[in-house]
C-alpha cells in the first residue's frame, strides 16, 4: 500500500501542490478573520457576553440592596425618618438644618 498523496509528488502535477496550499491558506484565513461567523467574531461575541454577566450580576446586587432598603423603610418609621431627613433634608418644625457640602 503506497503513499496517499503520492501523486502529488509527480512531475506531471508539480503546480498542484502549491495550489492547494494556497487555496487552503486563502480559506482558512477567510474563515478566521473574514467571514461572518469568523473566530474573531466568536472571541468579540464572547468577551461582550461576559460583559454583560458582570453588568447583571452588578444591577442584581443593586437590585437586591435596594429591595432591603425598601423592605427597612416600610416598616420601621424610625428608619423612613431618618432617610427623608438625610435624603431630602427634611426637618422637624422649629428644627434648623444645615446643608454642608
Amino acid at each position: 500500500m503506497g503513499n496517499k498523496f503520492a501523486w502529488l509528488k509527480r512531475s506531471e502535477h508539480n503546480y498542484l501542490l502549491p495550489f492547494v496550499i494556497v487555496v487552503t491558506t486563502v480559506v482558512a484565513l477567510w474563515l478566521l478573520f473574514f467571514a461572518h461567523n469568523s473566530v474573531l467574531n466568536w472571541i468579540r461575541a464572547s468577551v461582550e457576553v461576559k460583559n454583560q454577566q458582570k453588568e447583571m450580576t452588578r444591577l442584581q446586587t443593586e437590585i437586591d440592596q435596594m429591595e432591603s432598603e425598601i423592605q427597612t423603610l416600610s416598616t420601621n418609621k424610625d428608619s423612613l425618618e431618618k432617610f427623608a431627613r438625610d435624603t431630602y433634608h427634611f426637618a422637624a418644625p422649629g428644627e434648623d438644618v444645615y446643608i454642608v457640602e
